[in-house]
Order: C-alpha cells, then sequence, then structure tokens
C-alpha cells in the first residue's frame, strides 16, 4: 500500500516531481529520437535515391505511424485512468481486471494493425506520390512498422499500466532503452547495411520490442501494485467500457495530429506562393513538428506523472489535493513552455541551422518559428486540463479540445490566413491554441460547480 499511501500524502509538489521527471526524461529521449532519425534518414543516398526522396519517404509513412502510436497510447490511457481510479476507490479487484484486459487489448491492436498494413498501405502510399523509388521505400517503411507492431502495442500499454500506480521508474527504463537501442542500430542498418528508409524500419520495431520485453519482465516477475491474471480470463463489458470512454478519445487526441499534418501540408501547397516558397514552408513545417516536441513531450512527461495523483484522489473523494494536484502541474507546465517559448523567439536560426537550411527556409523559417511558438504558454494551461479531464474519466472534453485545437479552429484560420500570406498563416496555431483553452476553462469550471462540488472522502462515506 506505500505507493497508494505515497500519493494521498505525499506533498504536491514533490509527489508530483518524482513521478514525472522519469517520464518528462524518457520523453526527451524520443524527443531526441525523432530529430536524430530524420537526420540520418535525410543524408542517405545511393544510385537510385537521394536523401530528400528517403527523407519524403518516411514523411509519407509518418501520419500511418502516428495512428498506430495513438490506437496504442490511446488504450494504454484508458487503463491508466480506470486502475488509477479504482486503486483511489480500494477496489483492487477492479484494477487488475482492468490491467489484464489491457494486456490482452494490446494483442487484439495488433491484430488490427497487421490488418491494415496488409489491406491499406498500397493505397495509402499511392495518394502523396507516383515517384516509384519513393512509393517502394514508404509502403517497406509502413509494411514493417504496421506488421511487426506488436512491441509497440504491448510496451504502451504495460507503461501505462504501471504509471496508474505511480511507478514511474520502470516505464522510464523501458522507454530510454528501446528509443536508445533504436538510436544506436539506425546508422547500422541504414548506412552499414545499406538498407535506407527500410532500415530505420527495422531499427524502429526492434527498440519497441525491447521496451515491450522489459515491460513484460516487470509486470510478470516482479512485484506491481496491480497484477495480471491470464487464467481464466473473460472480457467484462463493464471494464471494457470504463476503458474506452477515456481510450477512444485519448486515441482520437493523438491522431488527429496526423490529420493536421496532413490538411497544413496541402494548404501551403496549394497557397498563392512561388513554389520554392511553398516548398521551404512545407520544410520549416515539418521542422517545427520536430523541434516542439522538445517542448511539448517533457509536458507529455509531466502529465503522465500527474494524471494518475489527480485520477486516485479523485476516486478517494479528496478534492483539496485534486485541486493541489492541478495547481501544481499547471506551474510546472507553464515553467516548461516559458522556456521553450524564449529559445524559440531567441534563437530560431540556430533551431533551423541543424537541418542544413536554404536562405528561402531561413527567412520563412525565423519567422515562422517565433510566431507558432507564441501558442506555448496557454497551451501548457490547456495540456494540463486536458490530462486533468482524462484522469476523472471525462475523456470527450478532452477530445472536444483536441479536435477544435488541431483541427476545427486551426485548419479553417490557417486557410483564411494562407489566402493573405504564408507568414499570417502560422498565426493560425496561438489562435486556436487561444480558443481551445477558454473552453477548457468553462469544462473546469463546470466540473468544480457539478463533480468535484460532490466530492467526499472516503473515510466520510
Amino acid at each position: 500500500m506505500e505507493k497508494k499511501n505515497k500519493m494521498a500524502s505525499e506533498k504536491m509538489s514533490k509527489l508530483i516531481l518524482s513521478m514525472s521527471l522519469p517520464a518528462m526524461f524518457s520523453m526527451l529521449i524520443m524527443a531526441l529520437y525523432n530529430v536524430v532519425d530524420s537526420i540520418f534518414v535525410s543524408n542517405y543516398s545511393n544510385s537510385v535515391v537521394s536523401g530528400n526522396e528517403s527523407l519524403l519517404s518516411v514523411n509519407i509513412a509518418y501520419p500511418m505511424q502516428m495512428i498506430l502510436i495513438a490506437v496504442a497510447v490511446g488504450t494504454g490511457v484508458g487503463v491508466n485512468s480506470l486502475i488509477a481510479r479504482r486503486l483511489g476507490a480500494r477496489n483492487q479487484e477492479d484494477a487488475d481486471s482492468a490491467a489484464t484486459h489491457g494486456f490482452f487489448l494490446a494483442f487484439i491492436n495488433w491484430a488490427v494493425f497487421v490488418v491494415i498494413g496488409i489491406l491499406v498501405t498500397n493505397a495509402f502510399v499511392s495518394l502523396y506520390t507516383d515517384h516509384k523509388q519513393v512509393y517502394n521505400n514508404s509502403t517497406a517503411y509502413i509494411y514493417i512498422v504496421l506488421i511487426f507492431s506488436l512491441g509497440a502495442n504491448i510496451s504502451c500499454v504495460l507503461e501505462k499500466t504501471m504509471q496508474s500506480t505511480g511507478n514511474m521508474m520502470i516505464p522510464m527504463v523501458s522507454q530510454l532503452t528501446g528509443a536508445v537501442v533504436n538510436i544506436i542500430l539506425d546508422p547500422i542498418f541504414i548506412y552499414v547495411f545499406d538498407l535506407g528508409v527500410v532500415g530505420a524500419a527495422i531499427a524502429t520495431v526492434i527498440g519497441q520490442h525491447i521496451s515491450a520485453l522489459l515491460c513484460l519482465y516487470f509486470m510478470f516477475f516482479k512485484k506491481q501494485l496491480v497484477k495480471i491474471d491470464l487464467k481464466g480470463f473473460k472480457f467484462k463489458k463493464d471494464i471494457i467500457k470504463n476503458i474506452y470512454v477515456v481510450a477512444l478519445p485519448a486515441m482520437v487526441m493523438q491522431a488527429i495530429g496526423s490529420f493536421m499534418v496532413m490538411s497544413l501540408n496541402y494548404i501551403i501547397s496549394i497557397a498563392d506562393a512561388s513554389r520554392i516558397e511553398r516548398e521551404a514552408a512545407t520544410n520549416v513545417f515539418g521542422i517545427y513538428f520536430k523541434l516542439q516536441s522538445f517542448v511539448f513531450m517533457p509536458v507529455f512527461g509531466l502529465n503522465q506523472g500527474s494524471t494518475p495523483i489527480m485520477g486516485f484522489n479523485y476516486g478517494a473523494g479528496n478534492r483539496d489535493r485534486l485541486y493541489s494536484a492541478v495547481k501544481w502541474s499547471m506551474l510546472f507546465a507553464v515553467i516548461i513552455m516559458t522556456a521553450g517559448f524564449a529559445t524559440f523567439q531567441l534563437i530560431p536560426e540556430a533551431l533551423l541551422g541543424m537541418f542544413s537550411p536554404n536562405e528561402e527556409m531561413l527567412i520563412i523559417g525565423s519567422s515562422a518559428l517565433k510566431t507558432i511558438s507564441l501558442c506555448f504558454i496557454p497551451a501548457a494551461a490547456g495540456i494540463t486540463l486536458t490530462g486533468l479531464f482524462q484522469a476523472v474519466g471525462k475523456g470527450l472534453r478532452s477530445l472536444v479540445m483536441s479536435v477544435l485545437r488541431q483541427l476545427g479552429i486551426i485548419i479553417p484560420v490557417a486557410y483564411l490566413l494562407s489566402r493573405i500570406s504564408l507568414t499570417d498563416m502560422w498565426y493560425a496555431f496561438p489562435v486556436a491554441e487561444f480558443f481551445a483553452l477558454m473552453i477548457a476553462i468553462l469544462f473546469f469550471t463546470n466540473l468544480v460547480k457539478g463533480d468535484f462540488k460532490r466530492l467526499v472522502p472516503i473515510e466520510e462515506r
């Protein structure tokens, strides 16, 4: 019961940092991998494919990979939220059942993506290119990443399962090990074995399976606050429902990022600008998407640590500690985002310089990074409230925020502003983030006046 008492009584600022720092660190490693992986691929060329074409192949495949991760992480978030709430309510049986359901759901998700990989890949890639070598590399990358996605699905669910109990160290070790293995294997498979994009895909799935093996070892052979019981398992409708009421919105929230990327790339491609300007803007947007992960990933890691604390204290009926968790999480998120904002404002040229930009990219990119980063600080509050809604089982509210921020607001605003100029288009990011935050505040106020007002500590029930 040590972990449960810790989430119920330890000083909140210390508790959040102790539970979040491992996840934040592993998220930074993942962000580093994303950048390094792109650099490796972009520098690979042979007699039939250039570095730019290699990078294009991975970029075309990226939305499918994002959807895979969205489903895996979303399922884990649903399991995490249910376990934390059941532990907070001192219902060990349901907490264990949620963990077991999550484990079996990981295998079902894998089977679904095997089918998607086989049936959808060719048609998907053909929408974006008719270049034979790019087409071949993109389809090969997607086949490998989806068909061999068991490791990704298992690791995501088991990491979230352990995080729900306050165990942040093992998930960090798992993520870190997989990322480091990936980074080490990338140049070996890409350059030494001369496999290019295919080598990058192989390195990716090997890293994911190493993470999964570590999670399986700790989950089944080391003592945890919840256990997975495989004997006589049967799916229960109420458990499935409680998992997916949070998981489905979380999946959509993760997946809509891929649709946002595709939509904005299309808006750029039809903008009233020269071909050189459009290509530079597309490259700048791609670079931004990599760089922003160094700012947003630590905040998402902070959410990983604070969400089970919020869920536990909500389940326990401890309103004061629930509010304290929200307050400290938001403060830490604002500090991180402020640092990111300052970096993007002060040294945008240095950030772009890591990707060997041409003069047009530097001109467009410097202004773009400064403009887009205006969204960072309001995003800190929005992300914190999103985590709160997930923690207390209100995943639909998180979904509404994310859909509006990444599709419903940003896409039409970006289109309208692009009719003025590509420079003005970047203001769609802070505009969307501001309005999403306003909606989040309304949702939070509703909870304060409703569900949170009725909270009663378990000792008084």
